[in-house]
């Protein structure tokens, strides 16, 4: 009989314990004992139970304890060592309890409630590295937290931990000061901030309005952007303490994009003017000093707060698309030799949008070649896994036999090593519901993308296509609508669209299906699930001549691709719908 093997997890681990404690209880054994009991009582355990962690077991002087999330982890962190300080403040500096904090994210094995395994190793000789009252990180945390809290790190470098093999890169966590690299061999020549990619820094915006009242409203939208614009994961965003110390100063555009190593900087103004107000704002690449993008924003001021989402949403969701696209064209430029997994995975983007078979086996190419320079690169497995899906799904000559397994494996990677991008987490969902036919996995996964990020349109179209399969189309109608309204300037809308297009046909309203389908071939003709929909549609409708011009317009983009692969790849789940769109494809005139 095989034996049971542990159960494992991926965690963000941290481990605690107080500096000098041994010098402590010899000065106070039954002061320092108390003090530590009281903080672990009133501040240790109610703090992590608050960011959702768990506390494993206490050890001596310290405890481990377990976190879904690398964010909760770090905060749960940074509010012990405040309260601890603040605790201790009155007592003399040597006879304060400090405490040492370790952090990792890594794969823990579990042992009834223990946990144990090179995970938990690391975070516990991170924790030997973290000044008193200071806490380490490695650098698997250092990467999520990138952009996403408002701290700055010291690089340590890498690190020789006993029973590791490879050295660790460590980082000490800093707060409120600037970023210091690890030391380095003197250079000869003068230095420059390294921009980040896909980075933006949100300058405070001018208050225009007569009223000097109104500079909460000015402030108050941009905290709003910034959070909104957070959520998008592929993208760094600096915190609004860091840019709001640049509040009422004479900005030069690339000196605040340096002093914030940002590529991009918006910076607007809002103006009330009666009734109503205006938001005016520009999206300025900082490298090359270019206007990306501006536009403006006006809306009545009845409800100020609800203007004020109304104006986030619609500048976040104008300028999300508007960086990828300078990303990608960056990408383009640069030489061969010089890509690394991001450029690689930039470029396998339009490439994976354009639902063509000779563009999919590049994007996927790209995709492997990134996963080679970096195994960890989560978008570029979620993409990868959608390219197979695509393929597969489709029937297209470049589908491989492997790709089903392949698809649910790289989805199922994913979804293991990545908790907060809301794009990887929808395309695995969606590929598990589309190639895995998990329907109850895929949706629950769908649905944790869109409440993560509520204004990403390709969350939003996954999860109303998955719905249109899944039967759910009040649902799924609501998602692709709420997408479509997001992403009107996006080239990519053809796929909401033609989503709209299958809903109404599904419901046999075939007029609006028709000119659905055909306002999406307009935006991109050459998608063959568009041509397919618009066919039966016009069929539907009682136009065959058209029905005719559009099944000759999908034989062209996917030859040999007939009825018994059309739906029959695609996961309807009811029969009755199945069988509805089959006798529409044949009454069109689609061949078996």
């Amino acid at each position: 009989m095989a034996e049971t093997q542990p159960a494992r997890r991926l965690a963000a681990i941290v481990v605690a314990d107080v500096a000098g404690y041994t010098r402590l209880m010899e000065s106070d054994e039954s002061g320092t004992l108390q003090r530590f009991r009281t903080i672990m009582t009133d501040t240790v355990e109610p703090t992590t139970g608050r960011y959702r962690g768990r506390i494993v077991k206490g050890t001596g002087d310290g405890w481990l304890a377990e976190f879904p999330s690398v964010t909760d982890a770090v905060l749960s962190s940074l509010d012990i060592q405040t309260a601890l300080s603040r605790h201790e403040a009155a007592l003399p500096a040597d006879l304060r309890l400090e405490l040492r904090i370790g952090i990792n994210l890594g794969e823990i094995i579990f042992d009834g409630d223990d946990i144990y395994g090179t995970g938990v190793n690391v975070a516990a000789r991170l924790e030997a590295l973290a000044e008193p009252g200071g806490i380490c990180i490695s650098n698997h945390v250092f990467i999520h937290l990138r952009g996403i809290l408002d701290l700055s790190y010291e690089d340590l470098g890498p690190q020789v931990i006993k029973n590791i093999a490879e050295p660790i890169r460590a980082y000490a966590l800093r707060s409120g000061e600037p970023s210091r690299p690890a030391a380095a061999p003197p250079s000869h020549g003068a230095t420059r901030a390294v921009l980040g990619p896909a980075s933006i820094a949100v300058l405070p915006f001018a208050n225009l309005s007569a009223d000097p009242g109104q500079e909460y409203f000015a402030d108050g939208m941009v905290e709003d952007i910034i959070t909104a614009l957070s959520r998008f994961k592929w993208l760094t965003v600096i915190a609004r303490a860091s840019t709001f110390a640049y509040k009422g100063r004479a900005v030069d555009i690339r000196q605040f994009a340096r002093d914030l190593g940002v590529r991009y900087v918006l910076e607007g103004s809002v103006q009330k003017a009666g009734d109503r107000a205006r938001l005016t704002g520009q999206l300025i690449d900082a490298e090359t000093g270019a206007h990306l993008w501006a536009d403006r924003f006006e809306g009545e001021l009845e409800d100020v707060f609800d203007l004020q989402d109304q104006i986030t949403e619609r500048v976040v969701s104008s300028l999300e698309p508007q960086i990828r696209r300078a990303e990608i064209e960056r990408a383009r430029r640069k030489r061969p030799e010089s890509l690394d997994a991001y450029d690689l995975f930039l470029r396998a983007i339009p490439k994976a949008y354009a639902m063509r078979p000779e563009e999919n086996t590049e994007a996927l190419e790209l995709l492997e070649q990134a996963m080679r320079i970096d195994p960890e690169y989560v978008p570029a497995a979620a993409f990868a896994a959608w390219c197979r899906e695509q393929r597969l799904t489709r029937g297209w000559p470049n589908a491989q036999p492997e790709d089903a397994v392949e698809a649910v494996r790289l989805a199922r990677i994913a979804l293991a090593h990545d908790t907060d991008d809301a794009n990887v987490i929808s395309i695995a969902g969606f590929v598990l519901l589309m190639v895995g036919r998990d329907y109850d996995a895929g949706l629950a996964v769908l649905g944790r993308a869109v409440e993560l990020n509520p204004n990403n349109a390709f969350a939003l179209m996954n999860a109303g296509w998955a719905n249109v399969f899944a039967g759910d189309l009040d649902l799924a109608l609501a998602h692709l609508e709420r997408a479509r309204s997001l992403s009107s300037r996006d080239p990519a809308a053809f796929f909401i669209i033609t989503g709209l297009a299958m809903i109404h046909l599904l419901g046999g309203y075939f007029d609006q299906a028709a000119e659905l389908a055909a306002a999406s071939a307009a935006i991109y003709e050459s998608w063959d699930a568009t041509h397919f929909v618009l066919a039966m549609a016009l069929a539907g409708a009682g136009r065959m001549e058209e029905a005719a011009t559009s099944v000759a317009r999908l034989a062209s983009l996917a030859p040999g691709v007939w009825l018994a692969q059309y739906p029959g790849r695609l996961p309807i789940r009811d029969p009755e719908r199945r069988a509805f769109l089959e006798h529409w494809a044949r009454a069109a005139g689609i061949q078996e």
